[in-house]
């Protein structure tokens, strides 16, 4: 893959950057090591290597799910600053 400045400027778009021109100069330089980190990986022979999720195995750590008491809904709500039908009534956030 070729980086070009006018593919960073597009990702730049992309990404809502507002870049300098140094650091798209600087960013085109650090894409073009990423890329080529990448095309160094694809030249290795992994030819009868077994496929892995993860190179390190590991093992679920949360603790079993119990079934504890809880707060009340009378309880929960009475912390709340509005309450509306039995529910935390909040600002709207999205219009």
């Amino acid at each position: 893959m070729e980086i070009t400045p006018e593919l960073v400027k597009h990702l730049s778009r992309l990404s809502r950057l507002a870049l300098t021109p140094q650091e798209e100069a600087k960013l085109e330089g650090e894409l073009r090591s990423i890329v080529g980190f990448f095309e160094k990986l694809s030249e290795l022979n992994t030819e009868g290597l077994p496929e892995m999720a993860r190179p390190v195995e590991t093992t679920n750590r949360l603790r079993a799910d119990q079934v504890r008491p809880s707060l009340t809904q009378e309880q929960a709500l009475s912390v709340a600053i509005e309450v509306h039908e039995g529910q935390f009534k909040v600002p709207r956030v999205i219009e």
